[in-house]
């Protein structure tokens, strides 16, 4: 069996090359390999691997530089996965692709369930909702995972920033109305790992009884990005980190005082409960995930 997997650089697709190896061979790319914003060089990638799995997690995640290339935003984000699709149906393989929570709007109160309408606020959104859309359409077998607020080891993310700013700052200010869970590029790869195993042992030959579709793919709790940035200064100075900023110096403040090219939702909580049911899982708190990237990254 082979899997196909994009974005070989990214912080998912690191923790997905590292997680998928046991279940199969790998074929890993990235931008040089296969630019996703050119269709015929998806095509035919596809057709000289000839995979029985694509894993897609390559992505335009520039969220605010999206607000000025929706053209280039929409080829990666709201394309490229319709035409996975498409030719993943032609070799009868499966797609994994994953979305995000800002396709949503964020004013629910509570969390959001696969059910719930999207209403994306910004082009990042947009896209990638786009891109769900165009895969389903093309009728390929899918399993789509919307995710929120990534980090990991590997690659460049908030927690690291913050981390950053912590040993150069005495002061720092953070939105504190924007609620979400942060999830670690392992535990992404990981469930996709589980799932993809009860696939490969369901399916072989390929099968239309498995639960194929959308699903919701986030740690366990909720928090904003305040409190997430107090969370990792506590547990670095807990870890003999030198940092010169304290939890305490970390000021709370609102998405409007704070004003970025996109629009964010302040509510990006994502209701897990038909994943874990269907698939038998469950998904530790987001700050397990964080001490664990932390551990990882600080010098010891």
């Amino acid at each position: 069996m082979k899997i196909l997997l994009t974005g070989k650089n990214g912080q998912v697709g690191f923790e997905l090359a590292r997680a998928l190896a046991p279940l199969a061979e790998i074929i890993a790319v990235g931008h040089a390999e296969c630019d996703l914003a050119k269709p015929a060089a998806i095509r035919r990638l596809i057709a000289q691997v000839k995979p029985q799995i694509i894993v897609n997690p390559a992505a335009y995640t520039a969220v605010d530089k999206a607000e000025a290339e929706p053209d280039l935003a929409q080829a990666i984000n709201g394309d490229a996965p319709g035409i996975l699709g498409e030719e993943a149906k032609r070799l009868g393989a499966l797609v994994v692709h994953y979305s995000t929570d800002y396709v949503f709007d964020g004013r629910k109160n509570g969390c959001y369930s696969e059910d719930d309408a999207p209403d994306p606020l910004n082009v990042y959104g947009q896209t990638k909702l786009a891109g769900e859309r165009a895969l389903i359409a093309s009728g390929a077998r899918h399993l789509i995972f919307r995710v929120s607020w990534v980090f990991g080891a590997h690659g460049a993310n908030f927690a690291k920033t913050m981390l950053r700013l912590a040993a150069e700052r005495d002061s720092l200010k953070v939105v504190a109305d924007q609620f979400g869970a942060p999830t670690s590029a392992a535990l992404i790869a990981d469930v996709t790992a589980q799932i993809l195993g009860q696939y490969i042992r369901a399916c072989r030959p390929a099968s239309a009884d498995f639960a194929y579709g959308l699903y919701h793919l986030v740690a366990a709790g909720r928090t904003s990005w305040h409190e997430y940035a107090q969370e990792v200064v506590r547990w670095a100075r807990a870890a003999g980190q030198p940092l010169r900023l304290r939890p305490e110096d970390v000021q709370a403040i609102t998405t409007a005082d704070y004003p970025l090219p996109a629009a964010r939702p302040a509510n990006s909580c994502l209701d897990t409960t038909k994943l874990r049911e269907t698939f038998g899982l469950v998904l530790p708190d987001w700050r397990e995930g964080l001490h664990h990237v932390l551990a990882q990254i600080i010098p010891t």
